[in-house]
C-alpha cells in the first residue's frame, strides 16, 4: 500500500489525471460480465447479464452482496472464495480479446509527452489486471493502484486517493477518469473532478447524474478535447 506523503510535498495546482483500467483504457467490461455470469452458475445463482453489468466496477466483494440481495441469497465465507475464483479463471480465459480503447495508448502517450502526470486506479486485483497493463504499454514509473493496495474499493474514493499520493499531487486538483457509476462516485467523495467516458455501457445522463463534469465517447473523444479538462503541456 502506498503511503500518503507529507502534504507540505504535494504539489499545488497541478493537474493530474487518475484513470479507472477496464471500460476506461481497455475494452474489457463485457469480459467481467460473463466472468462473473459463469462464478454465479458454478453456485447455482441465476441472474440476467444486464443486471451483472450494472455492478461492474464496484469492488467484488461489494459487487457480490448486491447481486445476492437482487437474488434474496446469503453468501457464505467459502463460497464467497468460490465465486471470486471461478470469476478470475473465467476471466483469464478471456484475457486474450480484450484490446486497449480506441485512443488509449495515444492518450496516456500523450500525457507523457505533455509531462502531466497519471496514473491507474482500479478495482480489478493484480493478477487480473496486469495483462492488460502490458497491453496499454504502462510505464514502469507510472503509479498504478490495486484493489489489493486499498482497505476499500470504488464507490470508496481509497484507490483514487491512494493514487493522487503516488503521484505527489493534491486530490482536489486531479481529474478522475471513468466509464461507471461508481468511478464517478468516488470521485465525488474523494473531491476530484470527474469525467465519464461511454466506452462501459453507462448513459451519458447515468453519468452526469453521478457527478461527471464533462462525457466523452472513449479515450480518443477525449484526446481529441484534451484542452477543455485541462491536460495541456505546461506553459514555460
Amino acid at each position: 500500500m502506498h503511503d500518503p506523503a507529507p502534504r507540505e510535498d504535494l504539489e499545488a495546482n497541478r493537474t493530474a489525471f487518475l484513470f479507472d483500467l477496464d471500460g476506461t483504457l481497455v475494452d474489457s467490461v463485457y469480459q467481467h460480465v460473463l466472468a462473473w455470469r459463469e462464478a454465479l452458475a458454478e453456485l447455482d445463482i441465476e441472474l440476467a447479464v444486464w443486471r451483472i453489468h450494472r455492478n461492474i466496477g464496484m469492488s467484488g466483494g461489494l459487487m457480490v452482496n448486491e447481486l445476492l440481495r437482487e437474488t434474496g441469497q446469503r453468501m457464505t465465507a467459502e463460497n464467497a472464495k468460490r465465486l471470486s475464483e471461478v470469476h478470475s479463471r473465467a476471466y483469464a480465459r478471456a484475457a486474450e480479446s480484450i484490446q486497449p480503447l480506441p485512443g488509449a495508448r495515444e492518450l496516456l502517450s500523450y500525457l507523457t509527452a505533455a509531462n502531466v502526470p497519471w496514473a491507474i486506479a482500479t478495482s480489478g486485483k493484480r493478477d487480473n489486471a496486469s495483462p492488460t497493463l502490458e497491453m496499454l504499454e504502462v510505464p514502469s514509473d507510472v503509479p498504478v493502484i490495486y484493489r489489493d493496495d486499498v482497505s476499500h474499493a470504488k464507490p470508496d474514493p481509497d484507490l483514487f486517493m491512494a493514487a493522487a499520493r503516488a503521484l505527489q499531487v493534491r486530490i482536489e486538483d486531479s481529474v478522475v477518469i471513468g466509464d461507471s457509476i461508481w468511478d464517478l462516485l468516488a470521485a465525488r467523495r474523494a473531491r476530484a473532478l470527474g469525467v465519464g467516458l461511454l466506452s462501459g455501457g453507462y448513459g451519458r445522463d447515468e453519468l452526469e447524474r453521478a457527478g461527471a463534469y464533462r462525457v466523452y465517447q472513449d479515450p480518443a473523444d477525449l484526446l481529441r478535447r484534451i484542452d477543455e479538462v485541462g491536460g495541456r503541456a505546461p506553459e514555460g
